[in-house]
């Protein structure tokens, strides 16, 4: 879709203020992604760097940079970045200023799998014991479970010493805050199990942590599900709770995205929807909580970003795959005569397969290769195997 010049977008190049003090330039994020870009030892590639280089370059508002781990036990892939002491902490330096070129923020989504964490790398655990086909973890005992805001809150504070922006605290997709709040995966009869306020418990204990750890200027942002899309788990009517209670934080964003990574769950992000996924359940949320507000999901093109934000429902779009297509997104979508990213249509879609050819191509864009054209999904999802071998082996040797 082309644009005639009257085309009225300056709502969607308009700065926002979040509630700390940060002026983001415009109202497109980049939204975390599992780019799958670490160097197999928990630290930033070369090509990591360039990709969020160029990301800045193209006029995002903020990337988020997925699922970052403050230890290795429990990655969600062998690409995922470590951050802790001994990590290569230069190069993670070098990542925040280069990925903050142009007044742009880098922030970090920080992770901890649980039960889906990486077996060959990791030894699974979540709220509860879960043995079904494609899963099995066992259950975090109650002072690991007591640990975790501190860990959480390690991981911020170094990143901000680092030069980083802010961190978003990542309790969507099936990881685990998400699976706290699920009453599917969370079956503990203790202070963070049973009723909903209990199963909130761990999810609130890491966002006062983590806000106390860090300067008042500091990003604090909630990755969270509207819901997780499966039968008995996490509704809309129990998310619309956890955002009320997030309210009365010291949080600056709720980033609303939904689905689950759990094995044969439907994903969100490969939903045939030709448009925005969320923006209903904002228009809810809205009514819940007066912290800004963020949807991710579905947006593909311009028309679609500016309507969501003329609606009052969010006041940001969380945009991934687009940026994939098109890294220099926000710089076109401010040309009268851009041209929205061409989404590809795949013939068939083994299961992974979409995503590992999104996450393939954020490898090209890292090296300066074109994007790749209609490919062969069976043999992409054995390249994206392979490489996960092969940097699992490394992971292993490294942090053994």
């Amino acid at each position: 879709m082309t644009y005639p010049e009257s085309n009225d977008v300056g709502d969607l190049f308009q700065p926002f203020e979040l509630p700390c003090g940060v002026v983001l330039k415009n109202r497109i994020v980049k939204s975390a992604m599992s780019d799958s870009l670490g160097d197999g030892c928990g630290n930033p590639s070369d090509a990591q760097m360039r990709l969020y280089e160029r990301w800045a370059d193209g006029g995002v508002a903020a990337s988020i940079i997925g699922e970052v781990q403050g230890t290795p036990h429990f990655a969600e892939k062998p690409g995922n970045l470590v951050l802790r002491q001994d990590a290569d902490l230069p190069r993670f330096r070098e990542l925040a200023r280069r990925g903050a070129a142009g007044g742009t923020q880098l922030w970090l989504q920080l992770g901890h799998a649980g039960a889906m964490a990486h077996p060959p790398i990791s030894t699974p655990k979540g709220p509860s014991a879960i043995d079904i086909p494609g899963l099995t973890c066992d259950a975090l005992t109650l002072d690991e479970i007591r640990a975790l805001p501190a860990e959480f809150a390690r991981t911020a504070s170094l990143a901000q010493d680092l030069g980083f922006g802010g961190v978003q605290i990542h309790a969507a997709h099936g990881f685990l805050l998400s699976q706290f709040l699920s009453p599917l995966f969370n079956k503990r009869d203790d202070a963070y199990g049973g009723s909903l306020s209990s199963r909130m418990q761990l999810l609130l204990e890491v966002v006062e942590a983590v806000r106390d750890a860090v300067d008042p200027g500091f990003v604090v942002a909630v990755k969270l599900n509207a819901t997780d899309q499966l039968e008995e788990g996490f509704a809309e009517d129990e998310s619309l709770e956890v955002v009320a209670a997030l309210d009365g934080t010291g949080i600056d964003l709720i980033d609303i995205s939904g689905g689950t990574y759990f094995p044969g769950a439907k994903s969100a992000s490969d939903s045939a929807g030709s448009g925005p996924y969320f923006l209903h359940f904002a228009a809810l949320a809205r009514e819940r909580t007066s912290k800004p507000l963020m949807a991710t999901g579905g947006f593909k093109t311009r028309q679609q970003a500016v309507d969501a934000l003329v609606s009052g429902h969010v006041d940001l779009t969380g945009i991934a795959r687009g940026f994939v297509l098109d890294a220099a997104l926000p710089k076109n979508w401010q040309s009268p005569d851009t041209v929205d990213p061409v989404f590809p249509r795949f013939s068939s879609t083994p299961v992974g397969g979409v995503t590992a050819w999104y996450t393939l191509q954020l490898t090209r864009i890292g090296e300066g290769r074109e994007i790749a054209e209609m490919p062969d999904l069976e043999a992409v999802v054995r390249d994206y195997d392979e490489r996960d071998r092969l940097r699992s082996d490394k992971w292993i040797k490294h942090f053994s």
